[in-house]
């Protein structure tokens, strides 16, 4: 694997790449940015941060309101 595209809702977010035995993200969105730079083992674990992420912001949103 060199690397691959993250999408979320789909758009593109960030790609992984290998880094020793793990894949480490980059982000080109703002709102993924919190996980640039973090190390996951494999690209399924970062779409699940990600949603972790956005659904946090959500809340935070809705409570403000």
């Amino acid at each position: 694997m060199t690397r691959q595209v993250i999408e979320y809702a789909g758009i593109p977010v960030g790609i992984v790449v290998p880094d020793k035995d793990e894949l480490k993200f980059i982000a080109v969105k703002y709102h993924v940015y919190d996980l640039d730079g973090q190390h996951f083992a494999a690209a399924s674990d970062v779409l699940r941060a990600i949603h972790r992420l956005a659904s946090a912001s959500s809340d935070s949103v809705n409570r403000a309101a």
